[in-house]
């Protein structure tokens, strides 16, 4: 009952402060296979078939534009939605969505309490340890979100410089592990959920939140009078789902996804989730 009342108080929270805003191009997505992840073996064009089987996925619901809760509905959606009801919908399979805290998910799947999980995880070699990954489905990079009428810096080594400023995040991302190599552990906050990290900034509670660049997109186009990015990228990495190891799931999801890719519906999420037109429900 507590995230289901946190959950609702962020969206709101992003809905009192909403309005339309631009965003920088979306991302491309990444042709290269990332570490931890399988070559698809099958036949080009040829899916498998995997009879209707269900398949449970765990999202935090709190991750715009990957996944929320739209407060008109009480029903999940964002990118990690259409991505998966696409991939199921060309494996004949049945997505079945789960609510799950990002502090534990990764180790959730790595013990097979579900099949697979979808919140904007960055592939990296650590992880890959723990789950096995699909092929990356974009590129995205961190940056920094900062108030509108920010002057005190203009970049990431501005922001290092000035002692006095706290960098926002949120616990067990990389982008804290980012934080975490740049500044000390003093100046940073960080946060269950990023609404929480991104209200923090706009109440003047910390002065930027380190965050994926194409979240950081959902929120100025939802915020676009309180937060916009700034400066270069910090770093760039791909995305990807996991599964438990061993996973039958990987090379059928792979070859879902290269087919979305050569099919052009990766684009058209894209520009849906992660261009100016996209708004947050209620907003």
């Amino acid at each position: 009952m507590r995230r289901i009342v946190l959950l609702a108080l962020a969206s709101l929270l992003l809905a009192i402060l909403a309005a339309c805003g631009g965003a920088p191009p979306a991302p491309a997505a990444p042709t290269d296979t990332p570490a931890g992840a399988t070559q698809p073996t099958a036949a080009a064009g040829a899916l498998p078939d995997l009879g209707g089987r269900q398949v449970t996925i765990a999202v935090e619901n709190a991750y715009p534009p990957f996944n929320y809760v739209n407060p008109a509905t009480g029903k999940g959606e964002g990118w990690d939605y259409d991505a998966w009801n696409e991939i199921c919908r060309l494996l004949n399979c049945v997505p079945v969505y789960q609510e799950a805290s990002w502090e534990g998910m990764i180790q959730a799947v790595a013990n097979g309490q579900f099949d697979a999980a979808a919140d904007g995880i960055t592939i990296t070699e650590e992880r890959a340890k723990q789950v096995d990954f699909s092929d990356g489905y974009i590129q995205v990079a961190q940056r920094l979100l900062a108030r509108v009428d920010e002057t005190r810096f203009n970049n990431m080594d501005e922001f290092v410089a000035n002692e006095a400023l706290r960098l926002g995040t949120q616990t067990g991302t990389t982008n804290y592990e980012t934080a975490s190599r740049l500044l000390p552990e003093a100046r940073i906050q960080a946060f269950e959920q990023f609404p929480f990290a991104v209200a923090a900034l706009i109440n003047g509670d910390v002065d930027a939140v380190i965050i994926d660049e194409t979240a950081g997109q959902g929120y100025v186009g939802t915020n676009a009078e309180k937060v916009r990015l700034v400066g270069e990228p910090i770093s760039s990495d791909q995305l990807g789902f996991i599964f438990p190891k061993g996973s039958d799931l990987v090379e059928p999801v792979n070859l879902a996804l290269a087919e979305m890719r050569r099919s052009g519906k990766l684009d058209e999420l894209a520009q849906k989730y992660f261009s100016a037109e996209f708004k947050l429900p209620g907003s």
